[in-house]
């Protein structure tokens, strides 16, 4: 059964916009509610864990990402006849089979009604599966959409005959913002991404990465070339928490196998683990 999801769902919007009620500018603590509420259909005390744990920079990690709405925003509205897309992943087996099972028959399962910040939604499309080559997306996140396994996709650069790449290129769809010393950092550092990569899988994982993985991407990791701009996203008590959005390429200065390898199989993992802080409300969407 796999462990890894990364679900993409279409959605329409069932009322035509209210001009009087303004829309979220970011819609990541709506799809943060969505998923927990599916969960608490399936298993209330897994929800109530999801819910309690504290993000990345706490004791504990959430198990699972959201993405903000996707779509057509024009002149701040809704519109009734498009089509809008949000990803839920997960990487951790129990709450992966409940989202497929959601998808499949329940609440996330198309033609389903679902709500996100007191707006209704219908669910045109619900996808698991990668693309076939070929294939054309029906949403705009459905070339996001994947389930693995764990020993799947380590295995797939560990137990490869061909050495990994040299050279990783990771695209940061969201804002990805990290917290270091007490200071949140909106730049995409080797050390910050590849560590926070690691803590997820180690926390989740059936197998562990060394802890000397962190000092690989730290000391043998270089931000070769770049195009990132900054954006702000709406927190608590209208505070902003600024991170970096476009692509970054890193780069090994001492080229080994085994770590290489582990820094391929992490930055795969990215997909379905986001980078950095926030990602349970729609910050840190990023994959290789």
């Amino acid at each position: 059964m796999a462990d890894l999801l990364s679900l993409c769902l279409t959605l329409q919007p069932l009322e035509a916009p209210d001009p009087t009620d303004p829309l979220p500018q970011w819609w990541g603590r709506a799809a943060h509610a969505l998923l927990l509420n599916v969960t608490r259909q399936y298993n209330p005390s897994l929800a109530e864990q999801l819910h309690e744990a504290p993000d990345e920079s706490g004791q504990a990690i959430r198990p699972f990402t959201t993405s903000t709405l996707v779509g057509n925003f024009d002149h701040g509205a809704l519109d009734p006849q498009g089509r809008y897309a949000l990803r839920l992943t997960s990487f951790h087996h129990p709450l992966t089979h409940i989202l497929l099972e959601a998808a499949q028959e329940g609440p996330l399962a198309v033609g389903a009604q679902v709500e996100l910040d007191r707006r209704p939604f219908q669910i045109l499309a619900a996808r698991s599966q990668p693309l076939a080559e070929g294939e054309r997306p029906v949403g705009k996140l459905d070339g996001w959409a994947d389930l693995q396994e764990y020993p799947q996709l380590s295995a797939s650069l560990l137990l490869a005959k061909e050495p990994p790449p040299r050279r990783l290129r990771l695209r940061f769809a969201s804002p990805a913002s990290f917290k270091s010393g007490g200071k949140h950092i909106p730049l995409p550092l080797p050390e910050l991404v590849f560590g926070s990569l690691l803590e997820k899988w180690n926390a989740f994982a059936p197998l562990a990465f060394p802890a000397e993985a962190r000092r690989y991407a730290a000391e043998c990791l270089a931000i070769g070339r770049y195009e990132l701009s900054s954006r702000a996203v709406g927190g608590k008590n209208g505070g902003l928490r600024v991170g970096g959005v476009g692509w970054v390429s890193f780069t090994t200065l001492n080229y080994d196998r085994y770590w290489m390898s582990v820094m391929g199989v992490l930055a795969r993992f990215a997909a379905f683990a986001g980078v950095g802080a926030g990602v349970a409300q729609g910050m840190g969407q990023c994959r290789l």
